[in-house]
Order: C-alpha cells, then sequence, then structure tokens
C-alpha cells in the first residue's frame, strides 16, 4: 500500500521569506508616500510663513498667560487653611518610576549584550557575506537599545536567538532556536502597516491625492490661520 502525499506546508523559513519581501514592498510605498506628503507640505509652509510665524508665537504666548493663572490660583490656595502640601505624593510616584526604570534600563543592558555576543560581526570574520548582515543586525540592534522600549528590544533579541536574523547560526544555538517563537518580522510587518495606514489617512496626503487642484488648499489654510490668530489676539491682548 502506497503511503498517502500530504501538500507540503511552506517552512518557517520561506514564511519568514515572504514575510521579508512584504516588508520591503510596504517600506518603498511608505517612504514614496511620505516623500510626496513632506514636499507637497514644503509648498504649502512657503505660502505660510507669516502666518506659521504668529500663530506659534500667540500659542506659546497664551499657554505662558496660562501657565501664569495656573501658579496664581495655586499660590492663593497654599494660602487658605485646608491646603494640603502634595509634594510628599509626586516624590513618592517619582521614586518608584525610577526604581522600574532602573530595573527596566538593568534587564535592557543584559539583552542587548547577549544579543551582541551572538551576532557579533567578529564571528564571521571567515564570511563576508556574514559579517555584512551581521553588521546589519548589529546596527538595528544598537539603535533599538538607545531608543526603543524594553520589548522592542525582547521581541528583537528573541528573532536574533530564532535563526532567523542569521540563517546559519553554529551548532551550539540550534538547540535553542526551537524553544524562542520569533514575532519580530510579524510585529515589524503589522507596524509597517499601521504607519502606512497613518501616511494615508494623514489629511495633506488626501489634498494630495484627492484634490483635482491640490494647491487650493493654501488659500482654505489661509483662512484657518486668519481665524485662529484673531482668536488668539484676543486671548492674549491683555499680555499687550
Amino acid at each position: 500500500m502506497k503511503a498517502e502525499k500530504f501538500p507540503i506546508k511552506i517552512d518557517n523559513e520561506q514564511e519568514q521569506l515572504l514575510i521579508k519581501v512584504k516588508i520591503k514592498s510596504l517600506q518603498q510605498e511608505l517612504h514614496t508616500i511620505e516623500q510626496k506628503t513632506t514636499a507637497f507640505e514644503v509648498i504649502l509652509r512657503s505660502h505660510l510663513i507669516n502666518e506659521l510665524i504668529e500663530e506659534q508665537e500667540l500659542t506659546v504666548l497664551y499657554k505662558k498667560l496660562q501657565q501664569q493663572k495656573k501658579e496664581k490660583r495655586l499660590a492663593q490656595k497654599q494660602r487658605g487653611k485646608n491646603f494640603k502640601d502634595t509634594k510628599t505624593l509626586k516624590l513618592t510616584a517619582k521614586t518608584i518610576v525610577e526604581n522600574t526604570n532602573e530595573v527596566d534600563k538593568n534587564e535592557k543592558k543584559k539583552l542587548y549584550r547577549e544579543a551582541m555576543l551572538h551576532v557579533h560581526p567578529d564571528k564571521f570574520s571567515m564570511n563576508h557575506e556574514k559579517i555584512d548582515l551581521a553588521t546589519e543586525i548589529t546596527t538595528k540592534l544598537i539603535e533599538i537599545y538607545q531608543t526603543g522600549s524594553l520589548n522592542d528590544l525582547k521581541t528583537f533579541h528573541s528573532h536574533i536567538f530564532s535563526g532567523n536574523a542569521l540563517e546559519d547560526f553554529a551548532s551550539q544555538s540550534v538547540q535553542k532556536i526551537d524553544l524562542i517563537e520569533d514575532n519580530y518580522l510579524q510585529i515589524e510587518l503589522e507596524n509597517l502597516i499601521k504607519k502606512l495606514e497613518i501616511a494615508k489617512a494623514k489629511h495633506t496626503y488626501k489634498v494630495l491625492t484627492e484634490y483635482e487642484n491640490p494647491l487650493s488648499f493654501i488659500s482654505e489654510l489661509k483662512e484657518y490661520y486668519t481665524d485662529r490668530i484673531f482668536k488668539l489676539r484676543k486671548r492674549t491682548r491683555k499680555a499687550s
């Protein structure tokens, strides 16, 4: 009796490759959209220089006045009989936050060192292709360590140790691969999809792609800023 033939499933390596292709495509699309939007916004700003400057100056002045009012009200409360100092509570909360940050900082340092030692380019001195790939990975690792969250670093740490960042690790690492779920690329893909949605939903991009004459938006913006400046002038007239 012949053995039944089952359809061959796409293995993990093929899945990772497909996700990488999708990521590359989305990155290019996002880059194109952001470039077009930025160029259009530069044109818009060039027609609204005076309005933008005055609106910003008035906004800063308005916030300053609001802060002064807040400080005045606080001073009045402090003179009252039932005033309670909240500084102690704030200091306690700050201490808790600082302690938490210190724990996270130590954990990030530990994960960073583990990942860096595991994928450092010096390990692949006899393989030029691997050196280039390891350099890319360590560059990304440094970026996440310096600017990302602890969860970001944990995810990329798992990605490195899964074997998908560098496809063929040393044999002693292979035993760890099956124990680690690699979801870095999937998360990267999901984040890109969200970024693309946000980029496409941006009002200036919609104007650029949906208006018959996108530059007609300049008159709409002038009307908006004229109204806003008028209101801010009224709110800040006492400071004059």
